[in-house]
């Protein structure tokens, strides 16, 4: 079974600028970020980002937008070293739609833990808001909230 750990996006990985973020021009990937997760790599974690983008339900962005977002941040990933296993991320908003994989709700999370059969009991997920930490809580694995755009190396005791 694997080790995972689960990453929110904006305020985790990059740069939470109280803005959606869709051009790779303002994707910046927060500092110190590639040195903890290679120390959660030494320790036998893979990696799955799991986002919410509810800008693509409200006509800010669309689906081709995040996907150069995320090229490009699996590039940044590579280039340290580091490997993404999977991204998922839910298009809806909702004061558009109702669903059930937008966070709070857990079912992105479920998805990647019987795609990739997690262990759970070795399950994380990293977040910087509290919806993040419920969704981990319904999935029924560990959620770590941290303050947004702050180092990861200030959580790594709790892994």
């Amino acid at each position: 079974m694997k080790k995972v750990v689960f990453l929110d996006r904006d305020g985790v990985i990059n740069f939470e600028p109280n803005d959606y973020t869709y051009q790779v021009s303002k994707f910046k990937i927060l500092d110190g970020l590639f040195d903890s997760l290679s120390v959660l790599k030494q320790k036998g974690f893979e990696f799955i980002v799991v986002t919410n983008q509810g800008g693509i339900s409200k006509g800010i962005y669309n689906h081709q937008d995040v996907s150069s977002v995320h090229e490009y941040m699996s590039s940044e990933f590579n280039t340290a070293g580091l490997d993404i296993l999977d991204i998922y991320y839910c298009p809806h908003h909702s004061i558009n739609e109702n669903c059930i994989c937008r966070k709070p709700g857990s079912l992105m999370l479920e998805k990647a833990l019987a795609k990739y059969n997690i262990n759970k009991a070795e399950a994380y997920f990293v977040g910087d808001s509290d919806r993040d930490i419920v969704a981990a809580e319904r999935a029924g694995i560990k959620g770590i909230k941290i303050e947004k755009n702050d180092k990861l190396s200030n959580y790594l005791n709790q892994f």
